[in-house]
Order: C-alpha cells, then sequence, then structure tokens
C-alpha cells in the first residue's frame, strides 16, 4: 500500500520525493515492515536502534531519486513482545539474509547505519555472495562499553518512561554531535525514537555488548565505504576510520560537522557520497 500522507511533511520529502509502498513481511515468526520506493540498482537500508524505517526515510527518498531503496524492518519494531526472541545479532543479520532472497534483491549494496552497521556487518563477514557493496555509517568492528551506553540501558530496562523523558531525551540529542538547537530535525529525531518500546532499545543495546567482528573482517570481499561524522561522539570518527582501515579496499570519507545521525542531518552529502562510491565500483568491475 502507500506511505500514508500523514507520515510525510515538508521537511522530510520535497515534492519531487518518490511514492513508496509499504509491505508487512514474516520473518523469525514475526511479521515485520518492508519500505520501497524508487527505481534502478538496489540499495537495501538497515535501521538503527531506535526509530525504524520512519528514521531512515528522508535517506531513503534522496537515494530513490537514482536506486530502488528497500528498508526492511527489524523483529521488534510492530511486537516488543515478540514470541521468537532475537537473541545475538546474526539472527538479525539472517532474518536480513532472509529477507533479501523473499524479496528478490540479488547482490544488493546494503547500508547500514549504527546498530543497523552491525548487523551489515555480522552479515557481510558472514554470507558476502550475496552482497554487491557495503556502506557503513556509525559503527565500528565491536561495541565499546560506555558509562552512557550502560546507564541507558539500565534505566530502560527498570524504569518505564514518559516520551518526554529528559534523561533519555538528552541521550538522543547525544546523536546530533551536540546539543542540537529547536526544531523540525530535533523534534523529528526524539519522535521517531520514542516509536520504538525502550525494552526493544535496551535488548538491543544488550546484543551489542557482545558484538564484535574485528578477527573476521578479512572475509568481506566486496566494495566497501565507511562514512563518518567528524562529531561523531558515539561512535568517534577516528574509530570508524580504523574500520575502514581493517576492510580490503575499503573507503573512507568524513561527513564534515555530522553527528551520529549523519545519514539523516546530511542526508544529501551522504547520498551523493553513495552515488559516487556507486559509480566507481560499476566503473572498476567493467
Amino acid at each position: 500500500m502507500r506511505i500514508a500522507a500523514k507520515r510525510r511533511n515538508d521537511w522530510l520529502l520535497s515534492p519531487h520525493d518518490l511514492e513508496g509502498r509499504q509491505l508487512q513481511v514474516r520473518v523469525g515468526g514475526e511479521w515485520v515492515d518492508v519500505v520501497q520506493m524508487g527505481e534502478g540498482s538496489p540499495v537495501v537500508l538497515v535501521p538503527g536502534l531506535a526509530g525504524g524505517w520512519k528514521l531512515l526515510a528522508p535517506l531513503a527518498a534522496e537515494l530513490a531519486r537514482h536506486h530502488q531503496v528497500t528498508i526492511p524492518g527489524l523483529r521488534g519494531d510492530r511486537f516488543p513482545t515478540g514470541s521468537s526472541p532475537v537473541r545475538s545479532l546474526d539472527d538479525h543479520a539472517r532474518d536480513l539474509a532472509g529477507l533479501l532472497d523473499r524479496l528478490g534483491l540479488e547482490r544488493p549494496t546494503l547500508f547500514g547505519v549504527s546498530f543497523g552497521g552491525a548487523i551489515a556487518l555480522e552479515l557481510a563477514v558472514e554470507q558476502p555472495q550475496l552482497l554487491g557493496g557495503l556502506v557503513l555509517q556509525g559503527v565500528e568492528a565491536r561495541f565499546r562499553t560506555s558509562l552512557g551506553a550502560t546507564i541507558a540501558r539500565r534505566v530502560l530496562e527498570r524504569f518505564p518512561l514518559p516520551t518526554d523523558n529528559g534523561f533519555l531525551n538528552q541521550f538522543f540529542n547525544l546523536l546530533h554531535g551536540g546539543k542540537p538547537g529547536p526544531g523540525p530535525l530535533s523534534d523529528f529525531v526524539v519522535e521517531r525514537c520514542w516509536e520504538t518500546d525502550q525494552g526493544v532499545m535496551a535488548r538491543r543495546i544488550g546484543l551489542l555488548e557482545s558484538f564484535d567482528v574485528s578477527d573476521r573482517l578479512w572475509r568481506i570481499d566486496i566494495p566497501t565505504l565507511v562514512l563518518a561524522g567528524t562529531r561523531d561522539v558515539i561512535v568517534p570518527p577516528s574509530r570508524q576510520r580504523a574500520l575502514a582501515s581493517e576492510i580490503a579496499g575499503a573507503r573512507y570519507a568524513a561527513l564534515e560537522g555530522a553527528g551520529h545521525i549523519g545519514f539523516l542531518s546530511h542526508r544529501e552529502e551522504v547520498a551523493r557520497q553513495v552515488r559516487r562510491f556507486l559509480r566507481q565500483d560499476r566503473h572498476s568491475t567493467c
């Protein structure tokens, strides 16, 4: 079905943006949303810890001008207490592999952001033959537990919070790389993140605590681009540059002035970098 008009606004999508369609696909015994828009070579966007496909919709609209863009949902997005709990990031990676097959997406470019970048890395090291390219932003080869993440997880696990909770809103503000001014971008981020159940957020932080592909990066033999915001305080750019250096042939590009959500705040630049990467990759294989 068509994406409802009430889910769009002028800040997110311009009049030139392409229409999309929303599907429900059964994954691991649970229904997940899948959004597709545009035409051309396939790009799959993997959502982060919170916000689901809606947080990625502005970037998807930019990329859909030249590509067929798919945003698959994750288990837990629609049914926080689903009957088939996710026990590891590998579960999410297997879900994603199954979705690619079910949707008939042959060797797409996989673009993972933050938590979704960890899922993309897990799939890329285990089944690189499924992918034609890999783009990552806001992720590193292994999760480094921080005091902030530990506190956030404990609070989310133990205390039911209102959607205007100051503590968590401050945590979301860190995603910008500094305190954002009032306006549609900061409102959009907070509103979308709170659409994810807080228990799901806590469990996903827990999954990250055991994430480590550092000894398997040598298996990635596909073109790879690592994008990093220069103001990312969640995963500093130095650690994302190190990730790029550990993947054979990977390219690294900095997003000047961007924080952890550079895919949103700097979406036009991100889309430009991705298009450039895909053009160069296509020419190198001709």
